[in-house]
């Protein structure tokens, strides 16, 4: 059932939005709505409005996040797709085909993959990650739109048939350097897990790895797409040139959004 119309213009929403409030929730309003839309019973609602007034995070509470206008699922303990990286989807579609091959490394959710194939034409896609909770909530959102879903380190678990035939990939890597993951926010430092969080000492540790070895699963031409903060671009665009890949650098200051894109040469001397 939905209590949204019997419960928002009475002193049960206002008693929501205050306690919401109080716990720092600044669009408590928008927050109250989404909870009484959520909720099945008041019993279920109240348990939901104590859960984020905690601190839980809105999103794990309610069971899903909007990215690219869809309904990702989430859970407790999975990284929460942030709107920045919308940005890094609108420049894989970009250079993406129809029936491009596509792999999301370090997927969490799903959401990348899922996004790109709502927007491309018959993608096969294939996501990874590391943690078995983030695995399970891939599995939900991937295979719900034809992808295939891996648990285990980075290339690790993708078949080797794939090697050399990657048109896109894209990797929203873990990139906070482990001594500012004490500085972020509550809800992602003390909710989400910090193998989704946690870049190593200069926070580019994973990016170093996924480029070390992307030439040998890219096809000739294909992209490598990892967001990483305006400050360390300049390092990201040196591990790419590194390992023999073209870099470019793309930013959306509306999102606050920095993606380097690397080209494997379509043709190598």
């Amino acid at each position: 059932m939905d209590f949204c119309g019997v419960f928002q213009g009475d002193a049960l929403f206002s008693n929501i939005v205050t306690r919401l409030r109080a716990a720092g929730c600044v669009f408590a309003e928008d927050e109250a709505r989404l909870l009484i839309s959520a909720a099945r019973t008041p019993d279920d609602l109240a348990v939901m409005v104590d859960r984020r007034a905690a601190g839980l995070p809105l999103e794990h509470v309610i069971g899903w996040a909007e990215f690219c206008g869809l309904r990702i699922a989430v859970e407790p303990g999975v990284f929460v797709p942030r709107l920045r990286t919308e940005f890094l989807v609108s420049q894989a579609a970009a250079l993406a085909r129809s029936s491009a091959v596509v792999v999301d490394l370090c997927c969490g959710s799903g959401a990348l993959g899922a996004a790109l194939a709502a927007s491309l034409e018959r993608i096969e896609l294939h996501s990874v990650d590391i943690d078995p909770a983030a695995v399970r909530c891939a599995h939900r959102n991937v295979t719900a739109v034809g992808g295939h879903v891996y648990e285990g380190d980075l290339y690790e678990p993708l078949p080797a048939i794939l090697r050399g035939r990657v048109d896109v990939l894209v990797a929203n890597v873990p990139y906070v350097p482990t001594e500012a993951i004490r500085l972020l926010p509550p809800e992602a430092r003390l909710h989400e897990a910090r193998v989704a969080l946690d870049g190593g000492t200069d926070g580019l540790d994973v990016q170093r790895r996924v480029a070390a070895e992307a030439p040998l699963w890219l096809a000739p031409g294909g992209h490598l797409l990892i967001e990483t903060s305006e400050r360390q671009a300049p390092q990201t665009v040196g591990i790419f040139a590194h390992n023999g890949l073209i870099p470019q650098v793309v930013s959306s200051e509306e999102l606050d959004a920095t993606v380097v894109i690397g080209t494997r040469p379509a043709f190598q001397s």
